[in-house]
């Protein structure tokens, strides 16, 4: 990959990292600004399952973000855009389309398809 790529997938990173911890940051304001004395029994389940439902988001923004950070430090390294497993170019249409991926298509369907042999 060549340095232009490069500084293209860093900065994609950086922005998605910074719109996720934007809205994380958000649904915390929310979550404290919320008035805790809810009239009835419904309205207070209602708001507690929506507070459930940030709180699942939240939790999958902070995976994401560990994620992204880590794609940003291979980057650093100089082993961002290959396999883990076999070493071998990821691609830049696999990483434009998701650009924390550390396996190649193929080791990634290999892996599917071991887990799914194991879980059948």
């Amino acid at each position: 990959m060549n340095p232009k790529q490069l500084a293209y997938f860093r900065d994609k990173l950086r922005t998605w990292r910074d719109q996720l911890v934007e809205e994380s940051r958000q649904t915390i304001d929310n979550l404290r600004g919320e008035v805790r004395d809810v009239g009835d029994e419904a309205e207070r389940a209602t708001r507690e399952t929506e507070n459930s439902l940030e709180l699942r988001t939240r939790d999958r923004y902070r995976k994401l973000i560990s994620k992204i950070d880590k794609a940003l430090r291979r980057i650093e390294e100089g082993r961002y855009g290959f396999c883990e497993e076999t070493d071998e170019e990821i691609g830049v249409e696999r990483l434009e389309a998701r650009p924390i991926a550390t396996l190649s298509l193929d080791a990634q369907e290999r892996r599917e398809h071991l887990q799914k042999q194991m879980g059948d």
